[in-house]
């Protein structure tokens, strides 16, 4: 493939990329941008292995590595379960950042990537090679904590070192310096020092800014280093001087970036409170008797068989779902029962929270694979108002989002968060296994409402229990 025609498809690569983002803001056409995601990436992939960089030789390592990782892949798809993407997405994003460390130090030892270079062009092809192998080895040792903590093998809990700050400004300085180093450097060996040097700052780097976020920004950490995987990506296509890759870089890079203050501004943080320090722990428990926080109240715990009965007299419902039907992977049950009720005739919608799970879009991924209709997943601020008018509001092991605490306690971690407000409805009913606090450590007032019920147990079989009496 000449040089020409490789230019021509990595711009229709780029165009099927853009597409498949456009395709992905929708629910309705996300199936059509995935399609164009692939097609575009099969494409660039083509363009690239075909292409006239690469010889007759590399073919056999590129085939050889394209089926193991296909092959791992396709595993992957096959094996991973629902409640396991969130952990699978930070993974894959650590190995965006382990490509561009190595990209970055292939590219610096191999004498034909430089040799026709000198002056102001070889210091800016050092600048990229640095700002690369810096920004990759956040990505990945970022993403692997993160894998940790997503998957439960790392505490929650945020770990806030003495001078934190001071440490993260020391760290800033010494990459800084051997920044400079690098660029003087007069020889490979001379550079290479530089560059080990920088690049095990940032891999504590990145290991110390993750490890002090807390499980409740979660969510956040997963769309930051999403976006960070894409400026690795696009720090890569620099080194390689690949066009392709710096614009879906940028693409992956900004819309990262987007979503991850759009994430922020659903609770109520500010992106830099969140990469300083967050809050919660991965294993909540209920207010300290005597603690002066407890709420009061007496909590009424509800049957499978009331619930039905509550459901069948209802007229409007909206079910909120959390992280606990995701883990009791009770959405295809809860598919049949709003099925079953919209056959009666009965008003059933779903209110998401924007940061509801373990990852952006966690939820409505689930209820999509269950095959609940789009048009009745509804966004937080496109149906709170309409809680005071809700009969029953079902909430499926979500905590946090629906803790009236955020409103009213200016004390609360939460102040401020906004909520779903399902405390306004006729009667709320809440899932879940125990009175354990949510993914924040936050005790919820919202289990001592007159007007709350609490059906505890596993959600799948509570679920399919509510089911069967609603049949008979």
């Amino acid at each position: 493939m000449s040089e020409s025609l490789a230019t021509v498809s990595y711009l229709g690569a780029t165009i099927l990329f853009i597409l498949c983002l456009g395709g992905l803001s929708n629910p309705e056409t996300s199936r059509r941008g995935n399609l164009y995601g692939i097609v575009g990436m099969t494409i660039a992939v083509l363009a690239t292995v075909l292409g006239p960089r690469v010889g007759n030789a590399g073919y056999a390592w590129i085939i050889g590595a394209m089926v193991i990782g296909g092959s791992i892949g396709v595993y992957a798809a096959r094996t991973v379960q629902m409640t396991q993407m969130p952990e699978l997405v930070a993974l894959m994003h650590s190995m965006v950042g382990l490509a561009a460390m190595l990209v970055g130090f292939a590219n610096y030892v191999d004498p034909s990537a430089s040799a026709n270079m000198s002056g102001a062009e070889k210091a800016i092809h050092e600048v990229e090679i640095y700002i690369g192998i810096f920004i990759g080895a956040v990505t990945f040792s970022g993403s692997v904590i993160a894998f940790g903590k997503l998957s439960g093998k790392i505490s929650g809990n945020p770990l806030l070192l003495p001078a934190r700050h001071w440490i993260n400004l020391a760290g800033l300085l010494v990459v800084i310096y051997f920044g400079r180093e690098f660029l003087h450097a007069h020889t490979i060996n001379d550079g290479m020092t530089a560059l080990v040097v920088m690049t095990v700052i940032a891999l504590l780097f990145g290991i110390h800014m993750v490890m002090a976020i807390g499980g409740a920004d979660m969510p956040v950490v997963v769309s930051m280093l999403n976006s960070y995987s894409g400026w690795a990506a696009a720090a890569t296509g620099f080194m390689l001087s690949n066009d392709l890759l710096i614009v879906t870089g940028a693409l992956v890079g900004s819309s990262g970036a987007i979503l991850s203050y759009i994430m922020c501004a659903a609770m109520n943080r500010h992106f830099i409170s969140v990469i300083a320090g967050g809050f919660g722990t991965t294993g909540g428990a209920p207010a300290a008797a005597g603690s002066g926080t407890e709420p009061a109240g007496e909590v009424v715990a509800i049957s499978a068989a009331e619930t039905a009965e509550l459901l069948r007299e209802a007229k409007n419902v909206i079910i909120v779902p959390g992280y606990g039907m995701a883990v009791a992977q009770a959405q295809h049950t809860v598919y049949e029962i709003t099925r079953l009720l919209r056959e009666k005739g009965v008003n059933v919608r779903f209110g998401i929270h924007p940061v509801a799970g373990r990852m952006p879009g966690h939820m409505n991924v689930l209820l999509a694979e269950a095959k609940v209709p789009y048009d009745i997943v509804l966004e937080m601020d496109e149906l709170n108002d309409d809680f005071p008018q809700t009969d029953v509001a079902m909430i499926i092991g979500a905590n946090d989002i629906v803790n009236p605490g955020a409103q009213d306690d200016p004390n609360s971690p939460i102040a401020g968060m906004p909520v779903l407000e399902v405390w306004k409805a006729k009667t709320s009913i809440v899932m879940k296994r125990s009175m354990a606090s949510g993914y924040a450590g936050v005790d919820n007032p919202l289990f001592y409402k007159d007007n709350n019920r609490m059906l505890f147990g596993d959600a799948k079989k509570m679920l399919d229990e509510t089911l069967v009496a609603l049949k008979s």
